[in-house]
C-alpha cells in the first residue's frame, strides 16, 4: 500500500489543522492505521491509531482530548484532526499502515509509511 500524507503547515498556538493520508494500491480496510511524529533531534513517537473498522482508537496522553483520528474506508483516507495546537506539537507527522497483528501504538507494527508532512506551531 502507498501512503500520501498532506495537510501540514504553519499555525499559531491554539489553532487547528487536519492531516489527511490517502492510501492506494491495496484494500484500505485491511489495514490498521497510525499517525506518528518526529521532532528535530527526537525519536519518532506514536500519536494516534485507529483499527481497521474504526471501532477502536488510541491516543498518546499528550494529544488525548485535542486530536481526533478517523478514517473513511470508501475514500481510502485516514484523518487526524488537531485542535488546540501547542508549540510542542511541532514535528513531521507520518501516517503508517499495518496489516499484521501487533500493538497499534508500536512503530514495529506498521510496515508501510507515508512521506511525512511538516506541522509547525508558532507562538
Amino acid at each position: 500500500v502507498q501512503l500520501q500524507a498532506s495537510g501540514g503547515g504553519l499555525v499559531q498556538a491554539g489553532g487547528s489543522l487536519r492531516l489527511s493520508c490517502a492510501a492506494s494500491g491495496r484494500t484500505f480496510s485491511n489495514y490498521n492505521m497510525g499517525w506518528f511524529r518526529q521532532a528535530p533531534g527526537k525519536e519518532r513517537e506514536f500519536v494516534s491509531a485507529i483499527s481497521r473498522n474504526a471501532t477502536t482508537t488510541y491516543y498518546t496522553d499528550a494529544v488525548r482530548g485535542r486530536f481526533t483520528i478517523s478514517r473513511d474506508n470508501v475514500k481510502n483516507t485516514v484523518y487526524l484532526q488537531m485542535n488546540s495546537l501547542k508549540l510542542e506539537d511541532t514535528a513531521v507527522y507520518y501516517c503508517a499502515a499495518g496489516d499484521t497483528w501487533g500493538i497499534l501504538t508500536a512503530i514495529k507494527t506498521y510496515g508501510y509509511w507515508g512521506q511525512g508532512t511538516q506541522v509547525t506551531v508558532s507562538s
